[in-house]
């Protein structure tokens, strides 16, 4: 599994978003990126996560910031929590893992005694120039995208 690290390059990647459209590491320089992992659209925490980022998408836009959440979902389903949600920024479907696997979040959970492999919450904020800087591991969602826009701010 891979481990990045604040300083070094993002992993480059190519995902399809909801709306059909492809969206790459290199499509989003020149600008900031908040790339946030959550395990499954419509579940109560990643709506929650979902609706506190759209509630400061002009905001994030302001600070020259571009939000994309990322789930192991079918692009389908990321379609149809958007519209359900209204949410007004990107969803990434990566039902192969590749991308989260090379940002380390595509991890063994544990639930019950029994092992899975899931998604760790974790946001990622990478500069104009696509390199990591800000990492957030196992976020916990209350004051997430707040501490998140700060940071992007201050970038």
């Amino acid at each position: 599994m891979a481990k990045i690290a604040i300083g070094e390059p993002a992993p480059d990647f190519t995902l399809t978003t909801d709306t059909g459209e492809s969206v790459t590491l290199a499509s989003c320089r020149g600008r900031k990126l908040v790339l946030y992992f959550y395990p499954k659209a419509g579940t109560q925490g990643c709506t929650i996560e979902a609706h506190d980022f759209n509630r400061l998408k002009a905001e994030f836009d302001a600070a020259d910031t571009r939000v994309v959440g990322i789930s192991p979902d079918p692009d389908k389903a990321l379609a149809k929590f958007r519209t359900k949600e209204g949410l007004t920024f990107a969803l990434a479907g990566d039902e192969e893992h590749r991308t989260l696997e090379d940002y380390g979040v595509w991890v063994e959970k544990s639930m019950y005694g029994r092992k899975y492999m899931g998604v760790e919450r974790t946001t990622v904020l990478v500069d104009r120039e696509g390199r990591i800087a800000r990492l957030w591991p196992k976020v916990k969602v209350a004051g997430h995208a707040e501490e998140v826009l700060a940071a992007a701010k201050a970038l």
